[in-house]
């Protein structure tokens, strides 16, 4: 919980820094929205994710926004689960072709294992993952790596701290 209200004080300490320039257009001229569609499937397995993002560009340099995440996944007699939860987010890009990330998630994952092979498994437990990225920005694509400093083997829901990722913007 410390790490979720640090994010914030970061997110509104440069929302105050960086809003300060005079802004002639309307709210809504400066939202840009993306985020990222998944899906895996093969014999037996399922895995769909959808992950709608929405942004305020507050100028050229920084923007700061929220976004959700819903994902489901099965494997065939083995287990179904379900993972919903949001994210904020802020974005400088001190060069144009450079974007540098931070990234709060908290998701909330419900498992349920086939009671044939796993008894007393089913799992419901809530994940945080505080991402650092960097991307190279071409147009309204941002293509990089980003850095879970919150990554614990045991507890979190990636296998690795280490995630690539693809923006797109609209």
């Amino acid at each position: 919980m410390k790490t979720f209200f640090a994010t914030l004080a970061f997110i509104f300490v440069c929302t105050i820094g960086f809003s300060q320039e005079d802004q002639t257009s309307n709210f809504w001229g400066n939202v840009r929205v993306g985020g990222g569609v998944g899906l895996n499937f093969g014999d037996g397995f399922f895995n769909g994710t959808l992950a709608p993002i929405a942004i305020y560009d507050f100028n050229p340099y920084f923007s700061a926004g929220v976004g959700l995440t819903g994902s489901y996944s099965s494997q065939r007699n083995v287990f179904k689960s379900t993972i919903l939860g949001g994210s904020l987010i802020a974005l400088t890009n001190p060069f144009p072709e450079v974007q540098v990330s931070a990234e709060f998630e908290q998701v909330n994952v419900n498992t349920n294992f086939d009671s044939r092979f796993v008894t007393n498994a089913d799992d419901n437990f809530w994940a945080n993952a505080l991402f650092l990225g960097v991307g190279y920005r071409t147009g309204n694509v941002v293509v990089g790596i980003r850095y879970d400093v919150l990554y614990d083997e045991d507890e979190s829901i990636y296998a690795d701290p280490w995630l690539p990722f693809v923006r797109f913007w609209f």
